[in-house]
């Protein structure tokens, strides 16, 4: 009685207020009364382990549907991207019901074809989601036949695929979309697809539209690529990711944006946790080291705080072997700024390390810089030394820095005696109780 009441009374009442005759306003409810009836069947169907759906439930179905589908072609666009930003939802609800996932994959597909970018972009958005939610095989995409015929085709018994190998398909078409969004979208998702498809698949057929979007003209695509190639890589592995993506990202921590340097710096201890020492010394390293040479402020110091990642990474050794030898030279440049940059690194590596051997290796270059001529590195080296307590014991800094900070303490710039006081300050708290 209950079923008779929901298919002769309240499904024609949905339907009402899901045709086009009712305002925009009414039928961008559609798509979340759906989901509801969805989570209400998809229940039934899980708890129902005994037979077939009964002839209600099965009018239920074939009635909701199309309904959703509907949704799809509305002539509102708004209506449209409400189905599009909560397809996911719909996916996850029906996803129990034998047959449903034929019908919503291929009107999905749709709303990522739609004429409205805002509706791609809303689409795309959930393009993992939807393969994350649909466990079902469905029907193979157009290129395997005339899909139409093969949704009508009950008898249909070719080969079915995974969702995910199925909206694989649809990635290369969405790189080349005119609308930058819907492709920076597609770069925030399309690597969490390589779990879903595997390796083979992902290489096969995700790899390559992953790469155009490393090389889009849009720096926003390419930035939000690189920000989320860690699902691709725990997948692909680092053989695989040096042959196909390495040149991509080695080409990017050149690129004219800063930017997209940025971003790139960023995911350097990532790479490096996934590459090896070895071949990360081999094809990264020397990079590392150049941006603390890049014309941009924000740069460098995203370069010192690396050199700080990649320390604690790879260890003291390889710091004292690959980098400060560097930071040696950069020391001694002809501009402030790359002196300066030379302290931070300094600095910020030496707590990364083993104490005693950065008190051999790193401590000398810092406290040689405190006679430069320049006041801004000098209060920098005061400040740093500030910072360095960690690594210092008592003899160290009664021989080594109380000497400096003393003279720093007495300097004619009045920013370099206030920095120098407050790291004097510092030090004298932190050595207090170890003496």
């Amino acid at each position: 009685e209950e079923e008779g009441v929901v298919t002769t009374l309240m499904i024609p009442l949905y339907e009402e207020m899901a045709s086009n005759e009712q305002p925009d306003s009414v039928r961008l409810q559609t798509t979340e009364n759906c989901v509801a009836f969805g989570r209400v069947m998809g229940g039934i169907v899980l708890s129902d382990t005994e037979g077939p759906l009964t002839e209600h439930e099965l009018v239920l179905i074939q009635r909701l549907l199309p309904l959703i589908v509907a949704t799809i072609d509305d002539r509102s666009w708004r209506v449209r991207w409400t189905a599009a930003a909560k397809f996911a939802n719909v996916i996850k609800s029906y996803n129990p019901i034998p047959g449903a996932m034929d019908a919503l994959i291929p009107a999905y597909e749709k709303l990522l074809q739609d004429p409205e970018a805002e509706v791609r972009t809303a689409a795309t958005f959930n393009l993992a989601l939807v393969a994350q939610g649909c466990e079902a095989k469905v029907l193979p995409p157009i290129g395997h036949g005339n899909e139409e015929e093969v949704i009508d085709n009950k008898s249909y018994t070719g080969e079915r695929v995974t969702s995910a190998e199925r909206l694989v398909k649809r990635v290369t078409s969405l790189t080349e979309d005119d609308s930058e969004h819907v492709r920076a979208a597609l770069a925030m998702v399309a690597t969490e697809l390589a779990p879903i498809l595997g390796k083979d698949d992902t290489i096969t057929h995700l790899v390559p539209p992953i790469l155009l979007l490393l090389r889009d003209a849009a720096s926003e695509v390419r930035l939000n690529l690189i920000s989320s190639l860690e699902s691709l890589n725990k997948v692909i592995g680092v053989d695989l990711l040096s042959q196909s993506l390495l040149p991509a990202i080695l080409d990017l921590a050149q690129d004219g944006k800063w930017r997209i340097r940025l971003a790139i710096i960023q995911q350097i201890p990532l790479l490096a946790k996934q590459l090896g020492q070895d071949f990360f010394t081999d094809r990264l390293s020397s990079i590392c080291v150049n941006w603390l040479g890049d014309d941009i402020a924000t740069i460098r110091d995203a370069a010192t705080k690396n050199l700080k990642e990649l320390t604690a990474v790879f260890g003291t050794e390889w710091a004292c072997d690959h980098l400060l030898p560097f930071i040696d030279d950069i020391r001694h440049h002809s501009s402030y700024l790359r002196r300066l940059t030379a302290v931070q690194a300094c600095a910020r590596m030496a707590v990364e390390m083993d104490p005693a051997i950065a008190r051999i290796e790193v401590l000398p270059l810092l406290l040689e810089m405190a006679t430069d001529n320049v006041p801004n590195i000098r209060f920098n080296v005061a400040q740093s030394l500030g910072e360095i307590a960690s690594i210092c014991d008592v003899t160290t800094y009664e021989q080594q820095i109380l000497p400096i900070l003393s003279l720093l303490q007495e300097d004619l710039d009045r920013d370099v005696r206030f920095f120098a006081d407050r790291a004097s300050v510092i030090l004298e708290e932190e050595f207090a109780n170890k003496k």
